[in-house]
């Protein structure tokens, strides 16, 4: 996105129900030298109320600024990741954002499926934090 000529960074909006992995994909990206913006919620509802700036992000301009990626988990409370990706994709409005599903999931079913539903890049989340980093890295010089 540019504005005045200058390249203004994007927003990333984290879906992630685990604080704990929140806070380390926080973490990673920052070591990766990724500075944009960073956005989180908690599952699909708190995801589709930040797109669609209602509930709790609905009212001031900027409290949820449109995210030029979505880093999404698959399994989460109240609305999973594959239901809140259906609905993303499924809305002209939205289905132009990039999603990257960052998922515990290594089985080969959530990863066809994910596709299937329109998500742009699937990555296993790593064990280790080093190797979050080294995912971070990837997606730092591919998506951003």
């Amino acid at each position: 996105m540019k504005q005045n000529g200058h390249k203004i960074p994007i927003t990333i909006l984290i879906c992630d129900d685990d604080e704990d992995d929140r806070i380390l994909t926080q973490q990673a990206l920052e070591q990766a030298h990724v500075s944009n913006s960073l956005r989180f919620v908690e599952d699909g509802e708190q995801l589709l109320d930040y797109l669609y700036q209602r509930g709790e992000f609905a009212g001031e301009t900027g409290k949820a600024p449109r995210p030029g990626l979505i880093l999404l988990d698959l399994n989460m409370p109240k609305m999973g990741g594959r239901e809140a990706l259906k609905l993303i994709k499924g809305d002209p409005t939205l289905r132009d954002i990039p999603i990257v599903v960052l998922s515990t999931s290594r089985l080969d079913q959530d990863i066809v499926r994910s596709y299937q539903l329109g998500v742009n890049s699937f990555i296993s989340k790593p064990v280790t934090f080093s190797g979050l980093v080294a995912a971070m890295n990837v997606l730092g010089r591919y998506w951003l």
